[in-house]
């Protein structure tokens, strides 16, 4: 009986859920013809916070597909979730491509094109409402969400970055009539009526 190494050596089970959002086919053409390679743009995610994205580029597609998964790999992100959705709007921004994410109430849903949507769900965020602004190009859109899941902060994160507690915090109810105050003495000092 022959070993094979190839049959025994177990299948690593991923942690991480992939989804393949796009394979480009590029072509440098040369004087005996034309010669191709592929980018393939690879979303990971556990739908527990977690999240990361690589592009992968190769003369086959089976390889610029693993080498987009090795960089995903690399770059994993958390993702602050709450209830199921982003604590707080946000714009995300790659290039000329701006991506709005908007925290959405349950049952919304994740109202958002192929590219935000793919990487909202690997990320466990079940209700978002998205828009693309400017270059739609996938790439970039791509970048513009990470951009923007990168950049969100929990309440907690806010206030421990301010240095302040929650108990410290005070509402500004009365700013909104000093500011009438200030204006009608200042009308009256002009010699003016409101």
């Amino acid at each position: 009986m022959t070993f094979n190494r190839r049959n025994d050596r177990e299948r690593e089970t991923s942690e991480f859920e992939e989804k393949m959002l796009f394979v480009n086919r590029t072509s440098k053409t040369y004087q005996g013809g034309r010669r191709f390679r592929f980018a393939a743009l690879v979303i990971l995610g556990d739908r527990n916070g977690r999240v990361g994205m690589g592009i992968g580029k190769a003369k086959e597609v089976p390889v610029a597909i693993e080498k987009a998964k090795a960089i995903a790999r690399k770059n994993m992100i958390s993702v602050p979730v709450e209830n199921g959705t982003i604590p707080h709007d946000i714009v995300g921004e790659n290039s000329t491509s701006r991506v709005l994410l908007k925290p959405a109430g349950p049952g919304t849903g994740v109202i958002a094109g192929t590219v935000p949507r793919s990487i909202a769900e690997l990320a466990g965020i079940t209700n978002l409402l998205s828009k693309e602004l400017g270059s739609r190009n996938k790439v970039n859109v791509a970048y513009a969400v990470f951009d923007g899941l990168k950049n969100l902060r929990t309440a907690k994160q806010v206030r421990a970055m301010r240095g302040t507690d929650v108990q410290t915090q005070q509402p500004r109810v009365a700013a909104a009539g000093a500011v009438s105050a200030t204006t009608e003495a200042g009308a009256a000092q002009a010699g003016g009526a409101l």
